[in-house]
């Protein structure tokens, strides 16, 4: 399937309620699920990811196939490791590819013997049922933080709680933050000192919690307003007050004139004319947003340099390749010259007379090449299902505001 768009608009009005973040609902199911006595949550993700997630706790099969999942695959080793459950957890044939050893290797050194059924260092795995028994463990920092945090969601279920020693300094360690922080408001204290993480045996315990709007869902829309004419756009719900490093977007977004106010219903965004040259941003910590920053600055004719992007290789595609391939169809020619660093220089092509996205099955190429159509009109957009991933209602959300979509 391929949709094709177009704004006849030229000015972003009107409001959008934002999904729920898959973040923060994803590791709010796995704390209730450690939780003795469970509690409430509001507000869950209806996206793919959340929705794995429930399907493979809520298994009794001996085998969980979370798909594209990649949140799920790691969180759920963890929790049936530590809840000393025999299962096998596997995905596609992309989320066989993606590493996790990493995560394996700190199970296995807390005795959770959990073993490689296809390609070593790669799901699916098994875990065996075996009991964990030890409090600490040494875990690379340059990979994935989800390892870390599927670690610490455990820890204080374990027998004598656990220390994690991080080797290295940790990407997205915005994430690692968040669950900490959720963690504490579901009872759970912890220490944090240099790269060390320290969590006491202590129960999960809350009378409810709700989870916030999605910052990075966000970050589209602030390409939208950037895209624009002019604009005065209402974020519904979304307040300064985020656990998602991703709710840097709207300091970023002041590079293209974008001025964010809060108000008591949401963040309104509205179109200035202040725009810079030069942007240089380091995206260690917030991975998730270098598809919408450099499609964003091209199209704004802002050359960059991005560093801090190198866990993008092992995401749902390569997404620095992905960028590079699909940007020269729009005639901007992006390097990747160093690793993790992403560099446009202004230089330019002739764009493709019909311009067709391809998405790679990845729900971020799909929402951070659509609001390119506002200057580019017939845009296509490949496979646009795979929003359904973070953001079901994507697509709806751009109709409401006056894309034309066919």
């Amino acid at each position: 399937m391929r949709y094709t768009l177009h704004f006849p608009n030229g000015k972003i009005r009107g409001r959008v309620c934002l999904p729920s973040s898959k973040s923060i609902s994803n590791r709010l199911l796995i704390i209730r699920a450690l939780s003795d006595e469970g509690f409430p949550l509001e507000r869950l993700s209806d996206s793919d990811d959340t929705q794995a997630l429930q399907r493979g706790l809520q298994s009794a099969s001996d085998t969980v196939d979370v798909g594209h999942a990649g949140t799920s695959m790691r969180f759920l080793t963890a929790y049936f490791a530590a809840t000393a459950q025999p299962k096998t957890i596997t995905g596609s044939e992309r989320m066989k590819n993606r590493p996790i050893s990493d995560l394996i290797d700190a199970l296995n050194q807390l005795g959770a013997d959990v073993a490689y059924l296809e390609k070593q260092g790669y799901p699916p795995v098994q875990t065996s049922g075996r009991p964990l028994s030890g409090n600490f463990i040494e875990i690379n920092g340059n990979m994935s933080s989800q390892f870390i945090s599927a670690m610490l969601m455990i820890a204080p279920t374990l027998p004598n709680g656990l220390t994690i020693q991080i080797k290295g300094e940790p990407v997205s360690a915005s994430y690692i933050r968040m669950t900490l922080a959720l963690m504490q408001q579901a009872g759970v204290r912890s220490t944090w000192n240099n790269n060390t993480i320290s969590v006491a045996r202590q129960d999960y315990r809350s009378k409810g919690m709700c989870v916030e709007r999605d910052w990075s869902a966000a970050s589209y829309w602030y390409q939208m307003a950037a895209f624009s004419n002019d604009a005065e756009l209402l974020l519904e719900g979304v307040t300064d007050n985020s656990l998602q490093g991703d709710a840097i977007i709207y300091q970023m977004a002041n590079s293209f004139g974008i001025k964010t106010e809060y108000t008591a219903e949401g963040a309104l965004l509205t179109k200035q004319r202040s725009r810079c040259p030069l942007l240089e941003l380091d995206f260690t910590n917030t991975p998730d947003l270098v598809q919408t920053m450099a499609v964003t600055c091209c199209l704004n004719h802002i050359r960059f340099r991005f560093t801090g992007a190198q866990t993008l290789r092992i995401k749902e595609t390569d997404r620095i390749a992905a960028l590079q391939n699909e940007l020269l169809k729009l005639g901007y020619c992006i390097k990747e010259t160093g690793p993790g660093v992403i560099e446009w220089n202004g230089e330019r092509t002739e764009p493709q007379c019909s311009i067709c996205i391809s998405t790679y099955n990845d729900h971020r190429m799909a929402m951070a090449f659509a609001p390119a159509a506002i200057l580019f009109p017939g845009l296509q957009i490949e496979s646009p299902e795979v929003v359904s991933k973070s953001y079901p209602n994507f697509w709806d959300d751009l109709k409401n505001i006056g894309f034309v979509i066919s």
